[in-house]
């Protein structure tokens, strides 16, 4: 039988931008638009519910595992937990992760960023340094296969209010099927955006704010894809869209992303930009233009002074250039 542990986040972690690689809470700010506008990040209650992880531990625990709970309040307590997943050492002394592990973990997360926050290190772990790059690795991956992970919501009514990624991947929500989940599911493997700056994103990213009032700040800078050119950093620019799953899909009622999907080993980047036009009477309108493109990687070269913008629901600033590319397969989650 399986060893699972059932992994926490507090709000009282200790690490310097609480592991989520842009500086915000460990909970990050949470999506409030729900479509309608461009988000804005708010601060997001932490307090984790004991029920749900409790239900599951009984649940587990029924199934004739053994079942530790774990609260982290700082990268390296996460960082112990995530090396119970080792793999026995190896002759080239990489960290690398046990596909045979008996050791099961699940991520209790109050929001994306927190499930963000473990596949963070998860990556820091087990990435092998480029000098070190062992023959075994897929050309297009910086990082092995890492473990699957169950993923037990903290929040159930969220499925109905607001699309979080467990919502959008169909994961279960309910304690007792994400145990079963965790020890008589599959892995399903997802791809995984990396970025220069260290950290990954598993949903997507919207970069543009509005002001007070809800209107779009315009911003400019260049966006490629690959090859393909979506905005030369001349032009006004309403948001830009970085997709790996669905959540940044539509902003205002405007479609920006058509179809991202987290399986398909590319990313989907959308630029709304305003057109003006005039009408046979000689009178201004705009329209807005939204530019798409798929590829292996994403570069945003801002010319503004800073760009405001949410990734997996914490907000940052974007002040010079920054690049996301797709790690396909990366990490995955135990699906029933």
């Amino acid at each position: 039988m399986y060893d699972v542990v059932l992994l926490t986040l507090s709000s009282e972690r200790d690490a310097p931008g609480g592991g989520c690689g842009s500086g915000g809470a460990c909970c990050g700010g949470g999506d409030t638009s729900d479509g309608a506008g461009p988000p804005k990040q708010t601060e997001e209650r932490c307090d984790t519910p004991r029920v749900p992880v409790l239900a599951c531990a009984d649940a587990l625990t029924a199934r004739g595992a053994r079942v530790e709970t774990v609260t982290a309040r700082s990268d390296a307590e996460i960082d112990e937990v995530l090396a119970r997943l080792d793999a026995p050492a190896r002759p080239d002394g990489l960290t690398w992760p046990d596909p045979d592990s008996k050791t099961r973990l699940v991520v209790a997360t109050a929001s994306d960023a927190q499930l963000r926050a473990v596949l963070r290190r998860l990556v820091r772990r087990y990435a092998p340094p480029p000098s070190r790059r062992p023959a075994e690795l897929a050309g297009n991956r910086t990082v092995p296969d890492l473990p699957p992970i169950g993923v037990l919501p903290l929040d159930p009514a969220r499925s109905g209010t607001r699309r979080d990624l467990p919502a959008q991947l169909g994961l279960p929500r309910d304690p007792a099927a994400v145990a079963a989940a965790v020890l008589d599911g599959a892995p399903r493997r997802l791809d995984l955006l990396r970025n220069d700056a260290g950290s990954v994103t598993l949903d997507g990213a919207l970069l543009g704010a509005a002001d007070d009032a809800g209107r779009p700040l315009h911003w400019r800078g260049r966006v490629e894809v690959d090859d393909a050119v979506l905005s030369d950093g001349e032009e006004p620019i309403l948001a830009c869209a970085i997709g790996n799953a669905g959540g940044y899909a539509i902003l205002d009622g405007l479609p920006l992303l058509t179809g991202p999907d987290p399986t398909d080993g590319v990313v989907e980047v959308a630029v709304a930009v305003p057109v003006v036009t005039r009408s046979a009477l000689g009178r201004k309108r705009i329209r807005f233009e939204v530019r798409r493109a798929r590829g292996r990687a994403v570069a945003v070269v801002p010319r503004d002074e800073k760009v405001p913008f949410l990734d997996d629901g914490v907000g940052g600033e974007l002040s010079r250039k920054r690049s996301w590319w797709t790690e396909a397969g990366a990490w995955a989650v135990w699906t029933g």
